[in-house]
């Protein structure tokens, strides 16, 4: 259920499962606000979570998704600021396992390996953010959206029974890609008339999924 506790010694990890409260959200639900305190953290049991951030022109970005088996919250918890970095919403009906500041830190008294088990989560968000970051440079904008799309299609159908539509809408899906609204709109728009997507108010339905595997070259 939790992946990243697997390296726990099994009375800790019980201990720290005991101690969590499980916490359950509605769809468009704000898990926390960012600027808020940090004062747990989360794993995620089921759902999809998007991160979204501040820029410093004020505008509202999706910077990160977690779904089933992540954990979110734990910067907070691991630096010297313990204000919230994003905002968390759940996008479908999601659920977490919420651990509290205190029984976080006793674990980690306890037992050193929750710490090599939080590396490992911060050495793969680096791991994923320097793909970004040769995908941003190397990969065309089209196939960046597609790519992002089928992600999130994967991430969201492995957590929830939507009949194929996912929420996600444009502005949202450009920010994961890198790149502007009107490119994804325009990527978006040519999938759905050569019958790959089907399109609503911030929601997409996949059709083809093979097509859409093969335009993003999985």
């Amino acid at each position: 259920m939790v992946p990243v506790l697997d390296a726990v010694a099994a009375p800790e990890r019980s201990a720290l499962l005991r101690a969590g409260v499980r916490r359950r959200f509605a769809p468009g639900e704000v898990v926390f606000h960012e600027g808020d305190p940090g004062d747990a953290l989360h794993f995620v049991t089921h759902g999809v979570f998007v991160a979204r951030s501040s820029s410093p022109r004020g505008e509202v970005i999706a910077v990160n998704v977690h779904g089933p088996g992540d954990v979110f919250g734990e910067l907070a918890l691991l630096t010297e600021s313990t204000r919230r970095s994003a905002t968390i919403v759940s996008v479908e009906r999601g659920a977490t396992l919420m651990v509290g500041r205190a029984a976080f830190e006793d674990l980690r008294a306890r037992d050193p390996s929750v710490d090599r088990a939080l590396l490992t989560v911060l050495a793969e968000r680096n791991r994923a953010l320097t793909a970004q970051v040769v995908e941003l440079l190397f990969t065309p904008a089209d196939q960046r959206v597609y790519r992002r799309l089928l992600a999130y299609h994967e991430m969201v159908a492995a957590a929830e029974d939507s009949g194929g539509w996912i929420r996600l809408n444009q502005t949202e899906l450009s920010t994961l890609a890198g790149t502007t609204r009107s490119t994804t709109n325009r990527v978006l728009r040519r999938a759905e008339d050569g019958g790959i997507l089907a399109l609503g108010r911030g929601r997409v339905r996949v059709i083809d999924i093979d097509e859409l595997r093969r335009r993003a070259g999985s």
